[in-house]
């Protein structure tokens, strides 16, 4: 009987430590569980990203432009180039209208037609770098129309593909073959323009650049080279609103040099107060577009610069304004992304405390860019470790940040 009362009392000890055994284990899960969640909320994860600073401001264009004008002005004038076409020295830019011009013009255009006409009709397809080159520039002016409302600029587009369409169809009347009805039409369009030629003015491009035909009458106020000139007080007088497009002109033309151009703004913030000759930014355009910039020019005025960027980017695009609004990113830095509250700081030493295999490890790193919110960080590499005192062991030893790697926030 009492071997059975032992036996019974070492079964109900077996089922007490069991129970106890449990019970620890179940309190070290839930501790461990609600560990995990709270450092669920107080990681971050270690991505590539920018961080960038930058400030809107308004500026005027400034170029080095070459004022195109004959003696018959007063009769109106045909582009031959079209509006930021490039124009080769000697090259026929525009041409001013002739006494039998309508009469002539009309033959022209019924050319034209036929010639269009014959082509589609007996699918002659003429095979040119040429061709291609023009039916792009047609549809990408089609394409622009459909977000345009501004009659004016509607009106440009059309005057473009009509250029275009008169281009293309000669390019097809000359490649087709000889004693063909199609160039028999092409030679007596030719011999039309000819006879337009003859009886009208043609101006000539003196030196090789972009033709343009906005012309507002500050090219030669607005002068590159010396930018001694420029004032506050002189580019407020303009009386310019942003972004608003130079009207083409009826009258002359410009040559403009299509390597670079200058964009002159008054400015007053720190990072402008604190620029510096030579130094490089990013102009952000209005469309979105983002171009490289370089300080070429800073005159001081009182608790005031105006700074001059050379630009040699998208110049064509920019021939229609005068006054533009810009973003001007004074830095951008474009690396492994972490956010500040990451960061520890130990004896002038940045570190953060990286989770690894259930314990926490502490790897120093720089920081190359930081806002408000968040650094640009990197590893040191093996020299600068060494002139920061560090021997090769401890090197050795040391560990990295990486993409996705997790890290402590501390608030």
């Amino acid at each position: 009987m009492s071997k059975k009362r032992e036996e019974k009392k070492s079964n109900n000890l077996i089922k007490v430590l069991f129970t106890l055994f449990f019970m620890i284990l179940l309190i070290i899960v839930v501790f461990n569980s609600t560990t995990i969640l709270r450092n669920s909320t107080d990681i971050y994860v270690i991505t590539n990203g920018s961080l960038l600073y930058e400030e809107q401001a308004e500026g005027y264009l400034i170029r080095d432009e070459m004022i195109l004008q004959g003696e018959n002005y007063k009769n109106g004038m045909v582009q031959i180039l079209t509006d930021g076409e490039r124009a080769a020295k000697s090259e026929a830019v525009f041409r001013y209208y002739s006494n039998s011009e309508e009469s002539i013009l009309n033959q022209i255009k019924d050319l034209d037609i036929e010639i269009n006409q014959y082509i589609s009709e007996n699918n002659l397809n003429i095979i040119s770098s040429d061709i291609a080159s023009l039916e792009n520039q047609i549809e990408s002016t089609v394409n622009l129309m459909y977000d345009v409302n501004y009659l004016q600029k509607i009106q440009e587009n059309k005057n473009k593909i009509d250029a275009y369409i008169s281009k293309k169809t000669q390019i097809t009347g000359f490649k087709s073959p000889d004693n063909s009805y199609v160039k028999t039409l092409t030679e007596q369009r030719t011999s039309l323009e000819q006879e337009l030629e003859r009886g009208s003015e043609t101006i000539y491009a003196p030196i090789s650049g972009l033709a343009s035909y906005r012309v507002d009458g500050l090219e030669n106020i607005l002068k590159v080279g010396d930018f001694s000139y420029l004032s506050s007080e002189l580019l407020n007088g303009f009386d310019l609103k942003v972004g608003t497009t130079i009207p083409l002109s009826n009258e002359k033309g410009k040559i403009v040099n299509n390597f670079e151009a200058f964009l002159a703004v008054p400015i007053n913030t720190e990072k402008a107060m604190n620029a510096k000759l030579g130094d490089k930014v990013t102009l952000r355009l209005t469309n979105s577009k983002e171009i490289s910039a370089k300080i070429s020019y800073i005159k001081e005025e009182d608790n005031n610069r105006i700074i001059v960027f050379s630009i040699s980017e998208d110049i064509s695009e920019l021939l229609e304004y005068r006054k533009i609004s810009v973003d001007i990113i004074w830095w951008k830095y474009t690396g492994l992304k972490v956010s500040n509250s990451a960061l520890k700081e130990d004896n002038n030493k940045v570190y953060v405390e990286k989770q690894r295999a259930g314990y926490i490890e502490k790897i120093l790193v720089k920081v190359l860019r930081q806002n408000d919110t968040y650094s640009i960080i990197e590893n040191y590499d093996e020299e600068e470790l060494k002139n920061l005192g560090y021997s090769k062991n401890d090197i050795e030893d040391m560990g990295k940040i990486k993409l996705y790697d997790e890290v402590l926030l501390h608030k």
